[in-house]
């Protein structure tokens, strides 16, 4: 999946990552805090603090371990929430750490690794009873599927 946009939900005024796959046939739309979406932007516009955010600071010790992210996995959608792993190398061993998707997102933009998400995932967000909480969240679902995939942006990872 490549992170396609980072747009406000008009109705719910939250921000919304929005996800679609290289074939532009899937999307998922991930509710995420003004916070982490702030880190997320700043990575996507390419914006340098004078200091490290963060997710900077992750990365960086990550590197200096030395280990990389190998991946992001968003593996779980359970009461409206998502769940998320990293999976890093450190050495020569894998790790997976649990994570929130809004982390996750934001360290593989600086880390430049791919994020994935598990077929479930996507088949849970698509249920109503799973992930459409509001007459709003169905709008923006709508809009979102109906949507020109260049209209959401071009931020590739």
């Amino acid at each position: 999946m490549e992170v396609k946009a980072l747009i406000i939900d008009p109705i719910a005024n939250m921000p919304v990552i929005i996800l679609r796959d290289a074939e532009e046939k899937n999307f998922l739309p991930i509710w995420v805090g003004v916070f982490e979406a702030n880190a997320i932007a700043l990575q996507m516009e390419g914006i340098t603090t004078p200091r490290p955010m963060t997710h900077d600071l992750l990365r960086n010790l990550i590197a200096k371990l030395p280990g990389r992210v190998e991946r992001i996995l968003i593996n779980n959608l359970k009461e409206n929430t998502f769940y998320a792993e990293i999976h890093l190398w450190l050495g020569d061993r894998m790790l997976v750490l649990d994570s929130r998707p809004s982390d996750a997102i934001a360290l593989a933009l600086r880390a430049a690794a791919p994020v994935f998400v598990e077929e479930l995932v996507l088949e849970k967000s698509r249920s109503s009873s799973e992930s459409v909480t509001s007459q709003g969240s169905e709008r923006l679902r709508k809009w979102l599927e109906e949507v020109d995939p260049d209209a959401l942006g071009k931020y590739r990872m």
